[in-house]
């Protein structure tokens, strides 16, 4: 049955008049200011990236970032590292990511350094948050690899209230171990250095106490699947560990790069962390050689998050090639 006029009107004088209540019912409790004026966050959700390697899970945990002041700490030709910063949009001091790396075996739970903790400053120490925010517990974690004992790769072992990793087996090369450990070289050393060593201490004795510190030799098979490499230069025993399923394989690198944008570019370039900086910088070019000849991925401590990808050689230079982000964990 057909409308009639009347009932038209009626209706649209209705509706016209629900429109005006509306419209005066949101001016009465609306805000007068738009919405888009709300106070910025200015902060980030905590990191992490998740990835498979064969049969094995690899999470990227952020710790953070830091202001590194590259063109004093980085031993390179005059102007050089100002120019290649400026050709890759970075201002010096350049924000540089902490990262260390969680791998599942399926049958042990194997993180890979552990951030500064209250080592390092207010902007790094949120290993633990990471972790946790990526759906594990610091209690479920069966090893820790330290790739050096640093402040800024070994300073999350301690948590406010004692040990983070309250079930954790600490491994680390023996070299570091009685480098870092030794309250001689700590007296001996210059006071600018001390701090290194006393972090070191106060990070890893407690897990040496109660008997869960075991240094092993350069080049061990830890876990199935998981081998460290010797990769001496930036400390006595410097390591990067390889990480193989199914014949997908990683290198894990820690310190071998910390300004990607002036190290990939020039290998030869040194850090004034390193403690043999030739050797230092023959590692790096060999293990870049390598990762690049067999396209290996490469999870790298300090390349922007998730630090994960790949290198290619170009002439005396290397592109990085991050990973695709990815919602399909196969």
């Amino acid at each position: 049955m057909s409308s009639s006029p009347f009932s038209l009107r009626a209706t649209a004088g209705v509706l016209a008049s629900t429109a005006l209540a509306l419209a005066a019912l949101g001016a009465a409790v609306m805000p007068s200011a738009a919405l888009a004026a709300a106070p910025m966050v200015k902060t980030q959700a905590p990191g992490f990236y998740r990835m498979m390697l064969g049969a094995f899970e690899v999470t990227a945990l952020s710790d953070g970032t830091v202001d590194v002041p590259a063109a004093t700490l980085l031993h390179a030709p005059a102007g050089s590292v100002a120019a290649k910063l400026a050709a890759a949009h970075l201002t010096d001091p350049v924000e540089t990511s902490v990262i260390g790396f969680l791998v599942n075996t399926g049958d042990r739970l194997v993180l890979i350094d552990t951030g500064a903790g209250a080592l390092f400053g207010p902007t790094l120490g949120k290993l633990g948050a990471s972790l946790r925010a990526a759906g594990y517990q610091p209690e479920q974690v069966d090893e820790v690899l330290l790739t050096h004992p640093h402040p800024d790769h070994v300073g999350g072992l301690m948590g406010p209230g004692g040990v983070a990793f309250a079930n954790a087996t600490v491994r680390l090369d023996d070299a570091d171990a009685q480098y870092w450990l030794s309250t001689a070289r700590m007296d001996a050393a210059p006071a600018q250095g001390k701090g290194f060593f006393q972090g070191a201490m106060a990070s890893l004795n407690p897990y040496a106490g109660a008997g869960r510190l075991k240094p092993f030799a350069a080049g061990a098979e830890l876990l199935p699947g998981i081998r460290a490499i010797a990769a001496r230069g930036h400390s006595a025993g410097h390591t990067v560990y390889a990480v193989e399923s199914q014949g997908q394989r990683m290198l894990l690198i820690g310190d071998l790069v910390h300004v990607g944008a002036v190290q990939l570019e020039d290998p030869r370039v040194t850090i004034a962390y390193d403690s043999d900086e030739p050797a230092a910088a023959a590692t790096r070019r060999t293990v870049f050689a390598q990762a690049a000849k067999e396209t290996l991925l490469i999870g790298a401590a300090h390349l922007p998050f998730p630090g994960l990808g790949r290198l290619r050689q170009a002439g005396s230079a290397y592109r990085w090639l991050p990973v695709d982000y990815t919602t399909q964990l196969k």
